[in-house]
């Protein structure tokens, strides 16, 4: 034995033996409360084979007494000055930072910015590439009109073709000027676009009633999720699907749409795993028109454009426990129509669209733990229909399909 080491020995033997005297008073207080079950519920002469909910409600019922005698355990030894790894544990428990609800990042527009002009269709979607360059997808000279689609909603342009420019373009973060092209002869009527972490181009096309994966460098899709021009509601169809987000666990989130109105969520592969809502989810979209991924909340936030609101139900990324518990809900009278939602931190940033002449068109930040809008923010916007950040938070960018342009913001206090 080391010398000066005796009395360390002694105080840790001493906790230990402290812990273990509370484990088993603990274990008396359980098998106390356990009798005093079986005797309120008839003595044991009365006892029949439990069903298996009611084992889930009685393996609920002990964990949280087992939760509350731990921390009233816990608590006890606190206030008796326990020893010094207690109240490292009680350290390592950091409250919820809530001091970015007091200055939020403020969107300012960088002027002169693209420095030089492009001629796009309707701007339907923005994302952010692996170098940090914008990436925007376009209809060219294709524009939907009420004539696009039948009552079905089955797409009217078919015999038409694809759109013969490129809809994909990569611009310059430094000036917006056009970087790469492609995407030509392939989409007939684009809306949604996102690249994930590795640098795979996930893409929605309304008239298709398709989700597609393209991986890096490939011009063919290597995941297509939906029936081509048919529209449906079954699990394998969609219908004018929205947007995708996409997890760093790989799991893949689509808004279905315009017709189903619901998110589809399918794992890595493209598999089918979870329809949001489902019973006894109670939760009603109508048009879910934008997404974004909180992970570290695990929330999946949601522009719910006809309903002029934001929720954000579980994405149930790590466990499915807490999946369709009520989804956090923004909805406030000058929130209008959500058009696009992306995630800054725990923030989501929001843009609206026309709406009525009492609200006008413009960015918010929203807090959704608090359910609250926090700020307001933008230029003048006529027609914003998607938002992204830069994964540094450098920058983010926001589009309109009318005028048909893309704006850059600064984020600054």
């Amino acid at each position: 034995m080391m010398p000066g080491n005796g009395h360390q020995l002694v105080s840790k033997a001493a906790v230990f033996r402290g812990r273990r005297i509370a484990r088993t008073g603990l274990s008396r207080m359980m098998l106390a409360l356990v009798l005093l079950v079986v005797v309120l519920a008839g003595g044991t002469e009365s006892y029949s084979v439990p069903r298996d909910t009611d084992i889930l409600l009685a393996d609920g019922f002990f964990k949280r007494m087992r939760d509350l005698f731990a921390e009233r355990t816990y608590e006890d030894t606190l206030g008796a000055g326990g020893g010094s790894e207690m109240a490292d544990e009680a350290a390592a428990v950091a409250p919820v930072d809530t001091s970015h609800l007091d200055s939020p990042p403020k969107p300012k527009v960088v002027d002169g910015w693209p420095k030089v002009q492009h001629a796009f269709g309707q701007v339907t979607a923005v994302t952010i590439d692996l170098q940090g360059n914008p990436v925007i997808f376009h209809r060219g000279s294709r524009t939907w009109t009420a004539e696009s689609f039948n009552e079905s909603n089955h797409f009217q342009q078919v015999a038409e073709g694809p759109i013969p420019e490129a809809t994909i373009v990569t611009l310059a973060a430094a000036d917006g000027a056009v970087l790469a092209e492609r995407g030509a002869g392939i989409f007939y009527l684009p809306h949604g676009l996102t690249i994930d972490r590795g640098g795979n181009m996930w893409l929605t096309d309304v008239a298709l009633h398709q989700a597609f994966k393209f991986m890096p460098g490939r011009d063919y899709p290597s995941i297509t999720l939906g029936h081509r021009f048919e529209p449906g509601a079954s699990r394998s169809h969609l219908c004018k699907p929205t947007a995708v987000a996409v997890a760093s666990t790989g799991e893949i989130f689509v808004a279905d749409g315009y017709c189903n109105s619901r998110l589809l969520k399918y794992n890595a592969a493209g598999r089918l795993i979870r329809t949001i809502p489902q019973p006894p989810e109670f939760l009603s979209l109508q048009v879910p028109h934008g997404l974004t991924l909180l992970e570290h909340l695990d929330m999946v936030c949601v522009a719910d454009r006809e309903n002029m609101r934001v929720v954000c139900p579980r994405a149930g990324l790590q466990t499915s426990h807490g999946e369709g518990e009520q989804a956090a809900t923004i909805q406030e009278p000058d929130l209008g129509r959500v058009f696009a939602v992306a995630a800054y931190g725990d923030l989501v940033y929001a843009v609206n669209g026309p709406t009525s002449p009492m609200i006008p068109v413009r960015g918010f930040t929203i807090d959704p733990r608090s359910e609250t809008i926090i700020d307001h923010w933008g230029p003048p916007l006529e027609n914003p229909h998607a938002i992204a950040f830069c994964p540094n938070g450098s920058a983010m960018y926001v589009t309109e399909i009318g005028p048909n342009r893309v704006w850059k913001f600064s984020l600054g206090n």
